[in-house]
């Protein structure tokens, strides 16, 4: 006989399904204001920061110049991930996003209105770095957060679809910030986006955090962690006793982490400045980058819930071998191919490959640490990894190719050395959701 609910039950059902919603809506948007102000930085470090504030250089001293002001927001990172880890694990994780979100949006409406060197010599660079040092601390306080506030609400065996919604916030801010500066390319001519077009998508950012506020507001904790609270099993030194008693979970997680942001740093940042310089070419760099972010959105979350039923080791492998194998000929693309095909081969590196790693890494990440620990486990070996990889990929490609005589194999050899050692830590991570354990939980969430 079927089972009737009473009013109060469903009100109750309502109310809880009401909030499941708020509670992804506060990872995706939330996330994706972050990213949005984070990449703005990328794409005009790629685009326009080496004329803005480092004129006096050689076009390759400036490019390089602009990619290490935009290195310094990654070194920032792990601090910020650090901070928020110990502030997380012991007051709660919705404190820390707002704040985060806040911080993000007020230090990339300053980089709005920032003079550029002609106007101010030195104190233009200074003031880039340091607000670039503070979006960097944001970010690294940001991705923590909102992934334990998603996965931690999420029901058993959806965890890798509920931790995607944060992953997707860094593709739909990618698209954004993309797409924000492919309109102003349009509607304005060179020297006008030279001269202040690139300032207009940062100041937009103040009025997407006002709405990233309002939603995250109305979020809470989930019961996981507050019951940490409850049973006063919150740890002093969060950040000291998760490095002291699990080092394996912080050598995988940043082993996890080490060829997917490089990857994604070289499909949305690199490749401008390899296009523009090699073939003259920026407009068909960021029509692609806008395509495959679209479809990222679809992309993360399909991932993360084909974790949940064939778990996440044996997708993360995959992919990483796909990296080794395909690097290789994306480069001869780029040099050679026909750029019309450009979104198709970005489209297999980042919505395939990329996203097959990023898609469950929110929930992978969570799986290694306790409650009590978690924020600062998966702070602490996300920002490291990023540093790691993102961080100096741009660097590192740019040495690598003038090393090699502007031939980019070095470069490709770098990408499989990464995705050998992202191999390894799949490999030797904890993964929950594969076979029977994966069954159960799907079975008791049905």
């Amino acid at each position: 006989m079927a089972t009737q609910l009473t009013a109060p039950a469903r009100a109750g059902l309502g109310a809880t399904l009401r909030a499941k919603r708020r509670i992804l809506a506060s990872a995706f948007v939330g996330t994706t204001i972050e990213w949005y102000d984070f990449y703005l930085y990328g794409t005009a470090s790629a685009l326009v920061f080496n004329k803005q504030f480092f004129p006096d250089a050689s076009p390759l001293v400036g490019i390089l110049a602009s990619f290490a002001t935009y290195a310094v927001g990654f070194v920032a990172r792990p601090l910020g991930g650090v901070i928020a880890g110990h502030l997380g694990d012991r007051i709660g994780r919705k404190a820390l996003l707002v704040w985060s979100l806040l911080t993000m949006g007020v230090a990339s409406t300053l980089i709005g209105v920032l003079p550029n060197y002609a106007a101010i010599g030195i104190l233009a660079v200074a003031g880039l770095v340091l607000l670039r040092l503070i979006q960097g601390l944001s970010a690294g306080a940001e991705w923590g957060g909102s992934a334990l506030l998603s996965v931690e609400h999420a029901p058993a065996g959806q965890r890798g679809f509920f931790g995607s919604f944060t992953q997707v916030g860094s593709a739909a801010g990618m698209l954004l910030a993309t797409g924000a500066y492919a309109l102003a390319q349009a509607f304005l001519t060179a020297d006008q986006f030279q001269a202040f077009g690139w300032r207009i998508p940062f100041l937009f950012s103040g009025a997407l955090v006002l709405v990233g506020l309002w939603i995250r507001l109305g979020v809470t904790d989930a019961e996981e962690f507050t019951a940490v609270q409850e049973q006063d099993r919150v740890v002093a030194r969060p950040v000291v006793r998760v490095l002291r008693e699990h080092p394996r979970g912080i050598l995988v997680t940043v082993g996890l982490r080490l060829v997917q942001p490089a990857i994604y740093t070289l499909m949305t940042v690199y490749i401008l400045g390899y296009l523009k310089d090699r073939r003259e070419d920026t407009a068909s760099g960021l029509t692609a980058i806008l395509i495959v972010s679209a479809i990222g959105l679809f992309s993360g979350p399909f991932w993360g819930w084909l974790s949940d039923r064939i778990g996440r080791k044996r997708i993360a492998v995959g992919a990483a071998i796909g990296v080794a194998v395909l690097i290789w000929p994306f480069f001869w693309f780029l040099d050679h191919g026909n750029l019309a095909f450009l979104p198709l081969v970005l489209l297999v590196g980042m919505n395939i490959l990329h996203d097959a790693i990023y898609g469950p890494q929110a929930a992978w990440f969570a799986e290694q640490f306790p409650t009590e620990l978690r924020y600062s486990g998966v702070s602490f070996g996300y920002q490291v990894g990023t540093v790691l990889s993102a961080a100096i990929t741009p660097l590192v490609a740019a040495s690598l190719l003038q090393a090699g005589g502007g031939q980019p194999w070095l470069v490709c050899g770098w990408f499989v050395f990464l995705a050998i050692l992202t191999t390894a830590a799949a490999l030797a991570a904890k993964d929950p959701a594969r076979g029977r354990a994966a069954r159960t939980a799907l079975k008791e969430a049905s």
